[in-house]
């Protein structure tokens, strides 16, 4: 089966039995949006011997045609998640179908544990790569030659690209859609779909606040408590530990038995996500953020907010604010507060930059 080289787009998503209806359904439900103001995508849905494919949902869905017979070329490959992922990574045949494909498209992607797919054919070795984040663990030990980043929405690398679990299929596909077909087309798609526009591939896949029950021990749920409650507190190993009446070694035993992770680290991403939120809502100076998130400076929290998101705090907040604001045509009243959002994320940057060159001179280092 082969396709046209001219004309709309071709879209082919790769199913198999157990996978994620959702992953699919975000899919190809973003190009048909797009569609709707233009015939700009062909979107498929192949599965090994074009077989129906039970999804983990109950509901059976059918595919459009056999992978076996697809032909390139293709704009885009897009390999869905699901359960079923990991016994369709051992299916040499679909792995060795994809991976030809893949010789034929301008870009290949994967959603969720569609990563362990892409992963067999090896397209992921020696890249970054992200999955849900359930299952990163797993996936990493499963293919060391990928080097997995559990926290991102989606990761973009050349003609490659990962996204996480289910619903980050929609980030991806709007990121896509934006890249072919401009930032209006994928304002109007995300209209429709009620969504923002896009989340940055960098957010976090997940706050830590949702990500887990509260701990088992006593200790250490009360600490825990304490940190999310007053992340600006003292909140050093020695004041924790004098605190929770303890040593500092046995409270860091504790903090790695039921949390995974030291004290100071703990302290640290509960920190730095309190400043996300607090960027993203409100329009209080970056200093202030960092004072009321425990930070010494603003120029601390933007080095930690880099290593941690990969972007500034400005542009993080600058990211954020593009839901809304940017899906109303602009106004007077508009344009006079985007102004002041720009001015105020320049004195941001320019405290920052301040803050350098003050500790920079003092011969410290944050």
């Amino acid at each position: 089966m082969s396709l046209p080289a001219e004309g709309p787009r071709t879209i082919v998503v790769v199913g198999y039995p157990g996978a994620e209806l959702l992953d699919i359904a975000c899919l190809t439900s973003t190009f048909d949006y797009a569609n709707r103001a233009g015939r700009h995508y062909r979107i498929l849905v192949v599965s090994p011997g074009g077989q129906p494919m039970p999804c983990q949902s109950g509901l059976v869905l059918n595919a459009q045609a056999p992978i076996e017979r697809l032909r390139g070329p293709i704009d885009t490959i897009i390999v869905a998640g699901g359960e079923g992922a990991v016994d369709a990574a051992e299916d040499d045949r679909l792995v060795a179908h994809v991976r030809r494909l893949a010789r034929e498209t301008r870009r290949i992607a994967s959603v969720c544990t569609g990563a362990w797919i892409l992963a067999a054919t090896g397209l992921l070795d020696g890249r970054r790569a992200t999955t849900h984040w359930m299952f990163a663990d797993l996936f990493a030990a499963r293919y060391p030659a990928v080097e997995v980043d559990p926290a991102p929405i989606y990761l973009r690398e050349g003609d490659v690209s990962t996204a996480a679990g289910v619903t980050s299929a929609l980030d991806l596909a709007l990121a896509f859609v934006e890249e072919d077909l401009g930032g209006e087309v994928a304002r109007h798609v995300a209209r429709g779909l009620v969504t923002y526009l896009q989340r940055p591939g960098n957010q976090a896949q997940m706050s830590m606040f949702l990500a887990a029950p509260a701990p088992d021990d006593d200790l250490v749920r009360d600490l825990v408590a304490l940190i999310r409650g007053t992340p600006d507190a003292d909140l050093g190993l020695a004041a924790l530990a004098a605190r929770a009446s303890v040593s500092e070694r046995h409270l860091t035993r504790l903090f790695v038995a039921h949390l995974g992770q030291t004290p100071a680290r703990y302290v640290r991403t509960v920190r730095l996500e309190a400043a996300a939120q607090l960027l993203v809502s409100s329009r209080l100076p970056l200093a202030r953020v960092a004072a009321r998130c425990g930070f010494t400076s603003a120029e601390a929290l933007r080095q930690a907010f880099v290593d941690r998101y990969g972007v500034t705090p400005s542009r993080y907040r600058a990211s954020f604010a593009t839901g809304p604001d940017r899906r109303r045509s602009p106004s007077r009243a508009g344009e006079r507060r985007a102004g002041r959002r720009r001015s105020s994320e320049r004195r941001e940057d320019q405290e920052a930059e301040a803050e350098r060159h003050v500790q920079q001179h003092a011969g410290l280092r944050q």
